[in-house]
């Protein structure tokens, strides 16, 4: 599903936080992305996302080249990857719901439709008891929680998560990666960006490990 070819990405004064990466993740895969930091990580998530462009090389996803797709292609391929953040990005002024909703109420969807979508994404959370709450009110993993159903109500073929229990103590992390288990298990694609071995070892799945913007290998 995902293929980089020597891909690289240079910042100003010639820093690279990717260097000549070239590989192959496949449609329904759920792999760890580790290394230090600056190892590239969140770079390449940026890049698959399409909030950045590479410098050099090619990156395809289901057999497209990022870097091809017009702007109407491009907004609708975005609307088919789920992003999840390690600091959660919820709208303060917004309930549960309303954050689950915000997608959706963007893109024009329709009223009965975002209603529909919004509760049954929060029932398989496990939070549809507390969609009238503010994320004020709600507890790290809770509000981990909504990020994930705010990624997920949009049926998307691809997740990517950028350190998303970087904020949260090992039982609620082994928690969420739980989650994303159960997303991948549903024939999502699960990427998840994270310094976290331990972790990795405890959930059990395949990592590939970044050191210097170069792919170092699995674990």
């Amino acid at each position: 599903m995902i293929e980089a070819y020597h891909l690289s990405k240079v910042y100003s004064r010639g820093v690279y936080a990717l260097r000549d990466l070239t590989l192959k993740i496949e449609k329904g895969e759920f792999l760890f992305l580790t290394g230090p930091s600056g190892a590239g990580k969140s770079t390449l998530l940026r890049l698959l996302l399409c909030a950045e462009t590479p410098s050099e090389g090619q990156l395809k996803v289901g057999g497209r080249v990022l870097t091809d797709l017009s702007t109407s292609e491009m907004q609708a391929y975005r609307r088919t990857v789920g992003f999840v953040f390690q600091d959660f990005r919820l709208i303060p002024r917004f309930t549960v719901f309303q954050n689950v909703a915000f997608v959706m109420r963007v893109l024009g969807v329709d009223v009965p439709t975002q209603q529909r979508k919004t509760y049954q994404v929060l029932k398989w959370v496990g939070l549809q008891h507390r969609m009238n709450a503010y994320p004020e009110e709600l507890s790290g993993g809770e509000q981990q929680r909504v990020a994930i159903a705010r990624a997920l109500v949009n049926d998307p073929h691809l997740i990517l998560a950028d350190e998303p229990t970087g904020n949260l103590d090992p039982d609620l992390a082994l928690d969420i990666m739980n989650l994303f288990r159960d997303i991948n298990a549903r024939g999502t694609t699960v990427l998840v960006a994270t310094h976290d071995r331990e972790m990795i070892r405890r959930v059990g799945r395949k990592a590939l490990t970044l050191e210097h913007g170069r792919l170092a290998g699995g674990a």
